[in-house]
């Protein structure tokens, strides 16, 4: 979802408080650092970076879509590569970065680094700019292939070649609930999408002045992208893995039978009456619902159950503890059957415009286990990376290590968000469009897919 992930970010950082990124100078002793702040001060060893070289003089410049306050999580991560090699991380970040990056790689002004939101951009700048994006060294495709699961992999590869490798992550397959409202009904999380469906009606049976589900797909110019995770998740349980690919590449129609029939299965909850829309209204007022409000009945005892990704636990109102045992927690959406495992995520990319030795290796830092620990400790709740290396103790809520967990289990079937794959005018476009009118005035599903089918571009 192109524009979204910008506001995303921002909404996650601004939940991140008391950071403290005051970063300390590099000592000329035994090699052994500290930078950052907050709680938590990460801790370096220069002689890990030996590795790197000598850059003292070299300036690597870096553009991307994270701004301020996130930004300044980011360059604290620098830190300890600046320090023990001496280069110089030059720092900037657009609101405009989508529609800029072609321009300057167009007049041959390209940076050194960019954080590219989607590996569908990722695709179209390589098709586009074939001498500007450089393929990533050995030492990056080596820690590629150490640290990540093929799939993260494969989403930086174009052709065949490694271009790309993940820098942040995101885990969509949740459902947050209320344990002490489970524990006080006697529910169990369910470990099977049908399993889910008979909690739905229990909850229904249980509890009639109460709807189960609570939802909402306003979110400004990005409005109707929730509701596309939605269909997304449900495609990866009912039609799979493999038809999920062919969907999002096109390679089979937008509206093909299976999409229709998983669309028809959101709309059994979402357009369910009895199922939706917990304190907030009925089925018509989930597109007019405010997305980072719409969990809000979850805690209020109004919902039962909200479907979101591990970044919403941003949304939360101070004093909400999230937790296995607290006030709201979330769990995995299940699949077909217990060893059915898929896993709905996104994230960002760092791709390379130039193959100078110190591009390479600060690529291979933000490749690895150094960089991603780093980043955790000057990072409160709402980040999380696919890096294996990753500390999990180092990162500060429960929803992040659990989605750590689910992204570096080789059981778990991951693929990412499909609108960030498909062609801007689609997945950031009619794809959103179709999903408002789904839900309201209520647009059936085979015309909802066959306008989206319709739009998809011809070449």
């Amino acid at each position: 979802m192109k524009r979204i992930q910008q506001s995303r970010g921002l909404t996650l950082a601004a939940a991140v408080t008391g950071l403290g990124l005051v970063l300390t100078a590099c000592s000329s002793g035994d090699g052994d650092n500290t930078s950052g702040g907050g709680d938590a001060e990460p801790t370096f060893d220069c002689a890990d970076f030996e590795q790197y070289g000598d850059l003292e003089g070299k300036t690597i410049s870096v553009y991307t879509s994270i701004v301020d306050p996130e930004a300044e999580e980011q360059r604290a991560s620098y830190a300890p590569f600046e320090e023990c090699t001496g280069a110089t991380i030059d720092y900037e970040g657009s609101r405009e970065f989508e529609a800029q990056l072609p321009v300057r790689l167009e007049a041959g002004n390209p940076p050194d680094i960019a954080y590219i939101p989607q590996p569908g951009f990722l695709r179209s700048l390589v098709a586009d700019f074939p001498d500007a994006v450089q393929p990533a060294p050995q030492p990056v495709i080596d820690n590629a292939s150490e640290y990540y699961t093929e799939a993260w992999a494969e989403y930086g590869t174009v052709d065949g070649t490694l271009y790309a490798t993940p820098l942040g992550a995101n885990v969509k397959s949740f459902v947050w609930y209320s344990p002490a409202a489970f524990e006080e009904n006697g529910y169990e999380v369910p470990t099977t999408w049908q399993g889910l469906l008979d909690l739905t009606d229990q909850i229904v049976e249980d509890n009639p002045d109460i709807k189960p589900w609570c939802a909402g797909i306003e979110s400004g110019e990005g409005t109707g992208w929730p509701a596309t995770d939605w269909l997304e998740d449900v495609v990866l349980r009912t039609a799979g893995p493999d038809v999920y690919d062919q969907w999002v590449n096109h390679e089979i129609p937008f509206d093909d039978p299976q999409i229709v029939a998983a669309l028809d299965e959101v709309g059994g909850i979402l357009k369910n009456e009895d199922y939706v829309n917990g304190g907030l209204g009925n089925v018509a007022s989930i597109a007019s619902a405010p997305w980072n409000e719409s969990g809000n009945g979850i805690p209020d005892g109004t919902c039962f159950l909200h479907r979101a990704a591990n970044f919403y636990q941003a949304n939360w109102d101070e004093g909400i503890e999230v937790a296995e045992d607290g006030d709201v927690y979330a769990f995995y959406l299940p699949g077909a059957s217990e060893d059915d495992k898929p896993l709905l995520g996104g994230g960002e990319f760092v791709t390379a415009f130039s193959d100078r030795p110190e591009v390479g290796a600060f690529h291979a830092y933000l490749s690895s286990p150094q960089w991603a620990n780093a980043k955790a400790e000057v990072t409160g709740q709402g980040w999380i990376s696919a890096n294996s290396g990753l500390d999990p103790e180092l990162l500060q809520s429960p929803i992040d290590q659990l989605s750590f967990d689910l992204l570096t289990d080789e059981t778990y079937t991951f693929r990412f968000d499909g609108s960030d794959q498909m062609p801007g005018s689609v997945g950031a476009g009619s794809f959103w469009r179709e999903m408002v009118s789904w839900i309201s005035p209520g647009q059936d599903s085979q015309t909802t897919l066959s306008n989206v089918e319709a739009d998809w571009p011809s070449s």
